[in-house]
């Protein structure tokens, strides 16, 4: 079967590609292993999928490069995404700093990429073993399917319990493509035994302004049986690196606190304090680490404020990540330097293409990595549909 583009890979990215290359009049064959397409959409945002976000700049991007995403997200942005949805009926809402939601389902979303592909004409194999890649005479062959233009939008290894693999990386390195080593990001971070007093109060969750290096955001974090999660701590998760610590801000103004606590209630003892501003099970552990058994009427200004250093940069030091099982995404991929950013094509091997989560290009939490999906997946599309001339 011959057609002018294979895209593999039917999540994001490669629905919106084989759309937008099937409508401007490309024969396009979709493939994926899985039995259903974008499953990573379905599970998205609570089943609501954050499908894009208000905010989206190429500043909320990781990459080795980190003017490669300008083009896409230019030249197709979130409203132009938004536009679509709104043209398909779908309803949606604003959360918190810039996340859209479907008011309803998840679902809303892959049934409206499925129309538009159908709109496309594009066929669509599910089910199907990508198998052995052959390239020769200028065409690719997958799976009894040949085409001058191949699209590798297959993801990356996080949540592999929804089929998800590393097979962009292989394909990518049988044609010469160099790939940023991947690690997990948006992940859970883990914590050492020397760390079990906040271990113990899992489920405890506050706001907070977590960092590393220059890197900061300001969420929720939440304190687990493994160690740290909660949106704050998934975005900070992107930049940490094995051996670097973390710091948290539970409260910015804790010397101001710790001095009004003393004068109002000099009697009471430093986890009363605390308990005011914090949760109580996390008040009575930062409690236990600051260690002042006196009442706060009994403690000098100058301890006082060396305590609040606890509330204002509580540091550790993770052992790890909680692995791609966790992973909202993945950090690292095809490098970009072996792409071009206007159309996402291999510089080195014409009719190769490279998009979405497959690249080294990962958003923040919040919709990012969709909108990086979708415009990366037109990006491709459209060139697909230039390069029939």
């Amino acid at each position: 079967m011959d057609y002018d583009a294979i895209i593999l890979g039917a999540g994001g990215a490669g629905l919106l590609a084989a759309a937008t290359a099937g409508q401007a009049g490309a024969r396009i064959c979709l493939i994926d292993h899985a039995d259903k397409p974008g499953k990573k959409i379905l599970i998205s945002g609570g089943g609501r999928c954050n499908f894009t976000n208000r905010e989206t700049e190429p500043a909320c991007f990781l990459s080795e490069n980190p003017h490669f995403a300008k083009s896409a997200l230019s030249r197709y942005t979130q409203w132009d995404f938004l536009a679509l949805v709104e043209q398909h009926g779908i309803d949606w809402h604003e959360k918190t700093l810039g996340q859209l939601f479907c008011d309803g389902s998840a679902r809303q979303i892959v049934e409206m990429l499925l129309g538009e592909c159908q709109r496309g004409g594009v066929e669509i194999r599910l089910s199907t073993d990508i198998g052995e890649i052959s390239h020769a005479d200028g065409r690719f062959r997958v799976a009894n399917a040949t085409a001058p233009q191949l699209v590798i939008a297959t993801g990356g290894p996080s949540i592999p319990k929804m089929g998800a693999t590393g097979k962009a990386y292989e394909i990518a390195r049988r044609f010469g493509l160099h790939v940023v080593t991947p690690r997990p990001a948006l992940v859970p971070l883990t914590l050492g035994p020397d760390e079990m007093l906040f271990r113990e109060i899992s489920g405890v969750s506050c706001p907070a302004v977590a960092r590393v290096g220059d890197r900061a955001f300001e969420e929720a974090a939440l304190f687990t049986h493994k160690g740290l999660s909660g949106p704050a701590i998934l975005q900070i998760s992107s930049y940490w690196k094995p051996g670097e610590t973390i710091a948290l801000t539970l409260v910015a103004d804790a010397v101001e606190m710790l001095r009004g606590a003393k004068r109002r209630m000099p009697r009471a003892h430093m986890k009363a304090a605390l308990a005011e501003r914090l949760p109580n099970r996390l008040a009575e552990a930062l409690a236990a680490r600051i260690d002042i058994a006196r009442e706060l009427g009994n403690i000098a200004d100058a301890e006082l404020d060396h305590a609040a250093e606890t509330l204002t940069r509580l540091t550790f030091r993770p052992t790890g990540t909680e692995g791609y099982a966790k992973a909202e995404v993945t950090a690292g991929g095809i490098d970009t330097a072996e792409l071009s950013s206007k159309t996402m094509e291999a510089r080195r091997v014409p009719g190769l293409y490279a998009i979405g989560e497959a690249v080294d290009v990962t958003g923040w939490l919040g919709g990012y990595n969709f909108q990086w999906a979708w415009s990366s997946g037109v990006a491709a599309g459209r060139a697909i549909a230039a390069r029939m001339g």
